[in-house]
């Protein structure tokens, strides 16, 4: 069977119209370049933020950055010479629109592919086209960036000529950055003793990235080509490096590569502050497995993300107090309307809508006027000390789901459960009495918070004044997804309270925000570092004192992260810990708490929690934390009481909401059978 592509349907040419793209690139990095140079306090060099990690590698590491906007800088090694891996295929790219456009070659020259060319490694074409395929050149390179297909790269490597890549590079003052030979054919070699050194191909960092540069002004081919060379590069679907981390909605032009020893990635990343180029290349990396956890594709990931949050920090919040009048609107206003309704006899029947017109300015008025205070339509602290407390939730907690039934067991055997892993332990002694998987690191979700509210615990038994404090939530805490304890972006409410926010509903934002306090209480901004980050660091010191070995923490809630994990020998430590401070455990073991918030208005209004844990409904069961995630499924970390024993089950993966229940009963009962001794 021939197959027969054509590039016009096959790939877009046109995908990127010229005029567009400059217009709307210049105005976003025109607006955003006041976010790129401005810095919080807390802001930290690009050397800060990347030296530490490249220090820890175990490899060479050679990295080149540019904010194309500001022109800031950041280099590592710049002028080493590297081996590229499939990163070359990228000045290969380079080279074939060189001679199209010289009109020495043309994309809609038809290869024939043989049994000869194919060979093996990254691609399609050796595994999926027939003998005698017949393919246009255009699709050829298309492929080679694409999916890094190894024998697009030697069929077009014979249509454009293996020196005549060198000889380019050459001409751009970039005589290091060479392929040497066709893929898996060291047999064509025309520098052998590069080949051996270094493979493939061979590059610096400041080489690639000053291509990168080119390609982005259209100096390196005609504009034409560029936008095509562009396209493809956007069409790479290797996403495991310099994009792993960054926001999923950051466009990358870029080509990777990847051997053994060597995982490199190289592009441009259309950023809100303006387009960065970033080359990361990595060799003799100790590293050399291949999957998710390789050390030297999560390095790449962690310097894109550094650099991409070094240039759009979150600021300090400067919020203001937010002045009820005319024209206002917002689930504030709704409060208002709710509460004038009430207190206003007769009262003025305002729609709840959220929109500050003329009834409610004239109820407001009214209410003024009735309180003493001066017969005007706007709202200020005054206003709403007379009002009291006012409530922005009107619907109530939903109502738990119904606990399962047990599940069946067998006779004087393992219980069945649905987790995927699961441990029992001896509260006491913290002897492991059963398990499946117990060691295994897994997504945990909101158990996350165990090692939050442990943080808080300590800081708090050195100075149990701070229980007192009140505590102001950020805009980066009230927009944290997730779960939430409901306190908005400036209100306050006391770090005792917020305890309780973090562990009985969950909030994810109360976690961020208490994250912050703990960040800036240990000196964040006198040390230039992020609040949050500080904090993070210090749940992964505090695992490490723990011996907790299968623990990674990357955030403060347990939203899903690749590197972080727990497992259930480590969650029944973190348990153990938390059991030596009675606040905690009193916490933990509250069914419903209720408390105040400030509004930095003057408003006051309360807050209703019910705790997660379903497992509290039964006689015998001690508390700790529930979580959910797609990627954790239903987890549970629970402590329960028998007779003379205590108990921590920890259940990870269970199947649903009601099955991690009957999951950590049926362990829980099955445990009081267990020898201790």
């Amino acid at each position: 069977m021939t197959h027969h592509l054509n590039t016009r349907y096959f790939f877009p040419l046109n995908f990127f119209p010229l005029g567009l793209r400059w217009a709307v690139g210049l105005l976003c990095a025109l607006a955003a370049l006041q976010v790129a140079t401005v810095s919080p306090a807390y802001a930290q060099s690009l050397s800060d933020r990347i030296e530490p990690l490249i220090a820890k590698h175990q490899g060479t590491v050679c990295v080149a950055i540019k904010h194309l906007a500001t022109g800031e800088t950041f280099f590592h090694r710049p002028q080493d010479v590297v081996p590229t891996a499939s990163l070359i295929k990228f000045p290969v790219m380079i080279e074939y629109y060189r001679q199209v456009d010289e009109g020495k070659l043309s994309g809609d020259r038809m290869v024939t592919l043989t049994q000869e060319d194919k060979v093996p490694g990254s691609g399609v074409l050796t595994d999926h086209f027939a003998n005698s395929s017949v393919l246009p050149l255009e699709t050829i390179n298309h492929l080679m960036i694409t999916f890094s297909d190894n024998t697009a790269t030697n069929l077009l490597l014979d249509q454009i000529g293996i020196a005549n890549v060198a000889k380019t590079m050459q001409h751009l003052g970039l005589p290091e950055t060479q392929v040497h030979s066709k893929v898996f054919r060291r047999d064509t070699s025309i520098a052998q003793d590069r080949s051996q050194k270094y493979g493939l191909g061979s590059t610096t960092a400041a080489d690639m990235l000053s291509l990168l540069e080119q390609l982005h002004a259209r100096k390196l081919v005609s504009s034409e080509a560029s936008e095509r060379m562009l396209s493809h590069l956007l069409s790479c679907d290797d996403k495991t490096k310099l994009l792993r981390f960054l926001p999923k909605e950051i466009k990358g032009y870029h080509k990777t590569g990847a051997v053994n020893e060597s995982r490199t990635d190289a592009g441009l990343f259309d950023t809100p502050s303006g387009w960065i180029a970033m080359v990361c290349l990595t060799s003799e990396n100790q590293d050399k497995s291949w999957g998710d956890s390789n050390a030297a594709e999560i390095l790449c990931g962690r310097i894109a993300q550094e650099t991409y949050e070094h240039f759009h920090p979150i600021p300090h919040d400067q919020l203001e107090p937010q002045v009820l009048k005319l024209g206002a609107n917002g689930p504030l206003v709704e409060a208002l309307q709710t509460a004038l309704n009430q207190k206003l006899n007769p009262s003025p029947n305002l729609s709840v809508d959220g929109d500050f017109g003329g009834m409610t300015e004239q109820a407001v008025a009214r209410f003024r006027s009735e309180n003493g205070l001066d017969a005007v339509g706007i709202v200020d602290p005054k206003v709403w000390g007379k009002l009291g407390e006012i409530s922005l939730d009107p619907t109530p907690n939903p109502t738990p789901e119904p606990l399962a039934d047990l599940l069946p067991g067998e006779a004087n055997g393992t219980p069945i459960v649905s987790c995927k892993a699961w441990a029992l332990a001896d509260a006491r002694s913290g002897k492991i009495l059963a398990g499946e998987s117990q060691d295994v690191p897994l997504d945990i979700a909101s158990t996350t918070k165990m090692m939050t509210v442990l943080l808080i615990a300590k800081e708090i038994q050195n100075d149990p004044s701070a229980l007192e404090q009140s505590i102001s939530f950020s805009k980066r805490a009230d927009q944290t997804t997730g779960s939430s304890a409901t306190v908005r972006a400036g209100e306050s409410i006391r770090l005792k309270d917020a305890l309780y926010g973090l562990m009985l509903p969950s909030g994810n934002d109360a976690s961020v925000a208490l994250a912050e306090w703990y960040g800036l209480r240990k000196g964040a901004a006198e040390q230039k570092i992020d609040p949050l980050k500080l904090f993070i660091d210090a749940m992964n010191e505090q695992a490490t004192q723990l011996q907790m070995n299968q623990s990674t923490f990357r955030n403060p809630h347990g939203m899903t992260h690749p590197e972080h994990k727990s497992s259930c020998a480590d969650l029944i430590t973190l348990a153990r810990e938390l059991m030596k401070f009675p606040l905690v455990m009193e916490i933990v073991q509250t069914r419903e708490y209720s408390c105040t918030v400030q509004g930095q208005e003057g408003y006051t209004r309360r807050l209703r929690w019910t705790n997660t844990n379903q497992l509290l409904d039964r006689q015998g069961y001690l508390g700790f934390k529930t979580g959910t995630t797609d990627a954790a499924g239903a987890c549970l970390v629970s402590l329960s009481q028998h007779e003379d024993t205590e108990t921590i089950a920890v259940v990870l993966g269970s199947s649903g909401s009601a099955a991690r229940y009957s999951d950590s009963r049926n362990l829980h009962r099955w445990s009081w059978t267990l020898d201790r001794k």
